[in-house]
């Protein structure tokens, strides 16, 4: 048994409520019935070290018979990473010195499955003992059950994803509207978030959709990460303000909520919520892209499209050691006009889109081509961040077109407060 590790077993635990088949995850259909009762059992263990928060499982590898975990108390790594602490190697990968917050993003990222040995090195780094759960068997190994516990894991932590896209979808004048009409403006919006994904789910586009509500809007992400995924993101914010533009058109009084909306992609930090005394598979974020997003949604005018300048290393797709791609902000919104193509078709209102086009604003040059223009915006705390004016013009074949967003000499106006920092042309921009 290695160094400084205690055992846990079932015995005494019981049912602890978070019962594994309510919210399965992973392909439970691929396991055998001796398989699931085992994971069932990894999973009331966990529960019970998680000890209602308490604690994070951080890492876990399969061991002898059972699995081995690095568990911490939640405080525990938070003044873990905000400590100093000299010369840190760990064999999770290589570290600057000193960096002791490096060290636990680094846990925090990616993949749970570790090595013994890094369990064994990252416990001593944080000053804890090892934790070795013990099964009825030892895990098969395959990779149906290697997710599913990977899975499970994640869900008695915390993720740090270093650029994750994020939609904040946010109504106007929510605060001066009576109770019953903020619930049925919340709740058409929540139609209009599932509608679209719906929709899009219809053309065989996957995404993950993931969203958070703030109170009067929603942060919506995908769970699934890299270039297409972000972009699939942002034809779904599209949809979700076209199905929102439509029902403003057909709604009498104040039902159908006025939007305003932001995308950007940066860092955060993802943990389960809580319903009762155990995790569910809902999860929320927080973190630098929420941040940006909550600020830059303060200076949007009614009905406008801000996106946050980034540029960000992306994944070309989910697969592990998938190669990177580095893509800004205007770079991301040329990616995403050249595969809308795919949405062509698909039924608003009843009437097909024709086409759909989606550009970053900015002033007409004499060859009739347009700039970008780069803004920057102020928040209430005097802090400033750059952003781009955003437009959606979606055509329809029997139908009045949809434009979303609002046009560029709008945004002229001194009372704004918009400074505009450059004009970005397109034979400049690479």
């Amino acid at each position: 048994m290695p160094f400084s590790t205690r055992t846990t077993t079932s015995a005494g635990l019981g049912l602890t409520g978070y019962e594994y088949w309510n919210n399965p995850v992973g392909d439970v259909d691929s396991l055998n019935l001796s398989e699931r009762s085992n994971l069932v059992e990894l999973d009331r263990i966990l529960h019970a070290l998680w000890g209602l928060g308490r604690n994070f499982i951080l890492a876990w590898c399969a061991y002898d018979r059972g699995v081995m975990l690095l568990v911490l108390p939640h405080y525990a790594v938070a003044n873990y990473a905000l400590a100093k602490h000299d010369d840190i190697v760990s064999s999770t990968g290589p570290l600057p010195s000193g960096d002791s917050q490096n060290f636990i993003i680094g846990l925090l990222s990616g993949r749970r499955q570790l090595t013994l040995r890094q369990i064994q090195n990252s416990a001593k780094l944080l000053g804890v003992e090892t934790e070795y759960v013990d099964l009825r068997q030892a895990l098969s190994g395959s990779p149906a059950e290697t997710e599913i516990v990977e899975k499970l894991i994640k869900r008695y932590s915390v993720s740090y994803v270093q650029n994750r896209a994020v939609a904040l979808f946010d109504i106007v004048g929510f605060s001066l509207l009576s109770p019953f009409e903020q619930m049925t403006q919340l709740n058409s919006l929540s139609y209009s978030l599932n509608s679209a994904h719906s929709k899009i789910l219809d053309k065989a586009i996957d995404i993950n959709f993931a969203r958070s509500s703030t109170g009067d809007g929603f942060y919506i992400w995908n769970r699934d990460r890299g270039v297409a995924a972000n972009t699939n993101l942002y034809h779904l914010m599209h949809l979700v303000l076209a199905d929102n533009a439509i029902a403003r058109r057909k709604a009498h009084g104040r039902t159908v909520p006025l939007l305003r909306a932001c995308f950007h992609v940066g860092s955060c930090y993802e943990f389960h919520q809580a319903e009762g005394l155990n995790p569910t598979v809902f999860s929320d974020i927080v973190g630098n892209v929420t941040i940006e997003l909550a600020r830059m949604i303060e200076r949007a005018l009614p009905g406008q499209i801000f996106v946050g300048e980034f540029n960000a290393e992306l994944p070309l797709s989910e697969d592990p050691g998938a190669d990177l791609v580095s893509v800004d902000s205007i770079g991301f919104v040329d990616r995403a006009q050249e595969n809308l193509l795919q949405l062509n078709g698909l039924e608003l209102s009843g009437e097909a889109i024709q086409s759909i086009k989606c550009y970053l604003t900015g002033k007409q040059q004499s060859d009739g081509t347009f700039s970008v223009r780069k803004m920057k915006i102020h928040d209430k705390h005097g802090l400033s961040r750059n952003v781009f004016n955003a437009k959606i013009n979606i055509y329809r074949t029997a139908a009045e077109p949809i434009l979303l967003g609002i046009e560029d000499r709008l945004l002229s106006s001194e009372e704004l407060d918009i400074q505009t920092v450059e004009h970005i042309f397109p034979d400049a921009h690479h």
